[in-house]
């Protein structure tokens, strides 16, 4: 079969995405209202549920640079759907607590193995000057995940079931589409590219200061991914099926944050990331302020779609930029982190709920993440180079990208002739 070009491949990864991130992993927040009743489950018992998947995705992701190494990109992408069509169609028929989280422990293998899968194809199909940008587009996969969740919920808002039947179809095409299109390849790393770092030469001080913004940042989002739909049902006693709106407000926000996060990492990293912070803490005080308002809540979805794309954005290319040759390492680091802090934050707002109710354990969350962003000044922003000119070019998602690669002087591997990229990387 003829190899994906750039576009379709941006495309198509975009979709598979979607399905892992957006209808497996983000879409769970959207029915909790309808699953919590019909099941009977306590708001702590939905928080340790909804851990699940980010506690999966981060077991996943730990061996999924491994697993893709000995798989390659296509089977590894296989495994993953298959994952997502097992955890789905687990949900769809959960009769109690026990195989719910069955379910969305299953999703979050899913979620785990998906993106280093097509970062091991992109890395075969498509040239080095253009993962910037496939990039992006594939990123956006979890937005437009989101958005396909709604008309489900505003259809079939009695009926979750049904609806993960549906993602489970989807799923099942995803799994049919990554066996006919993604190639049967490991990671192609060039021979002429330069070793990376040893361990103890890596910038340890900057990681661990994304690791710990991106763990927070994790946490505070963690109460609006779980537990925003469920907030307005209860609190504001509006109706589950206009919590779709809500998602859709996420999802349409969500697409403007990678334009948001290539903006802010060639301005000023640390002012953004504290703009950002501050403005998804914003948006958890706002649905708490006013719960029983449909355009408010919606206007409060929109900041904090926007404000959680961007900064994941942001994290991705920090991370890719402070692990130069470690092609696995660079965009799982600061995921992980994310993941690591929704998983610990979902239980913890759960049992602030049952405590404090939502209005106050939203305001905590959201006080939380007012106070980190104050913190913000200690963000890593760009490592200082000679010259300030040169510092200024070598910004936004392709610059990182342009120096995962590097040779014996440091410098950015330079992209093979053009005849030579322009024959198949591999066979299909």
């Amino acid at each position: 079969m003829r190899p994906l070009s750039s576009t379709q491949f941006a495309l198509f990864g975009a979709a598979l995405i979607a399905i892992s991130y957006g209808l497996a992993r983000f879409a769970f927040g959207l029915f909790v209202p309808q699953i919590r009743a019909e099941l009977d489950l306590t708001p702590y018992v939905i928080g340790i549920i909804g851990a699940l998947p980010l506690i999966s995705f981060l077991l996943a992701t730990a061996v999924a640079p491994l697993t893709t190494d000995y798989l390659g990109a296509r089977y590894a992408a296989v495994l993953s759907g298959a994952f997502g069509v097992g955890g789905l169609a687990l949900i769809s028929q959960a009769p109690n607590a026990l195989l719910l989280g069955a379910g969305v422990f299953a999703c979050g293998i899913c979620t785990g193995l998906m993106m280093p899968a097509l970062t091991a194809a992109m890395q075969a199909l498509v040239k080095r000057s253009l993962h910037g940008r496939v990039s992006s587009v594939m990123n956006a996969g979890t937005s437009i995940g989101v958005m396909v969740a709604v008309p489900t919920v505003l259809f079939l808002a009695d009926a979750w079931r049904l609806a993960y039947l549906s993602f489970t179809v989807l799923a099942g095409l995803g799994v049919i589409g990554a066996w006919l299109f993604l190639p049967s390849v490991v990671r192609i790393v060039p021979a002429n590219a330069a070793p990376p770092a040893p361990f103890s030469e890596l910038p340890w001080s900057r990681l661990i200061r994304l690791s710990l913004f991106a763990f927070v940042m994790g946490f505070v989002s963690s109460a609006y991914w779980i537990f925003a739909p469920d907030l307005v049902v209860n609190l504001g006693d509006l109706s589950p099926g206009t919590t779709g709106w809500l998602w859709l407000a996420v999802g349409v926000a969500g697409l403007g944050g990678a334009v948001v996060a290539d903006l802010a990492d060639r301005n000023n990293p640390p002012i953004t990331h504290a703009l950002m912070l501050m403005m998804l803490a914003a948006s958890l005080a706002l649905l708490a302020a006013s719960p029983s308002q449909p355009l408010l809540a919606a206007f409060s979805a929109l900041v904090f779609g926007l404000a959680y794309m961007s900064l994941t954005g942001l994290y991705l290319m920090t991370g890719i930029r402070l692990l130069p040759g470690r092609l696995s390492a660079g965009p799982v680091l600061p995921f992980m982190a994310v993941s690591l802090g929704q998983a610990t934050g979902s239980p913890a707002v759960g049992g602030l709920v049952n405590a404090f109710g939502y209005a106050d354990a939203f305001s905590m969350f959201a006080a939380l993440g007012i106070l980190v962003a104050i913190l913000s000044p200690f963000y890593p922003g760009h490592i200082e180079l000679g010259a300030e000119e040169e510092a200024e070019e070598d910004t936004g998602l392709q610059a990182a990208y342009d120096h995962q690669l590097q040779n014996d002087e440091g410098e950015p591997l330079e992209e093979p002739a053009e005849d030579d990229a322009d024959k198949p990387a591999v066979s299909q």
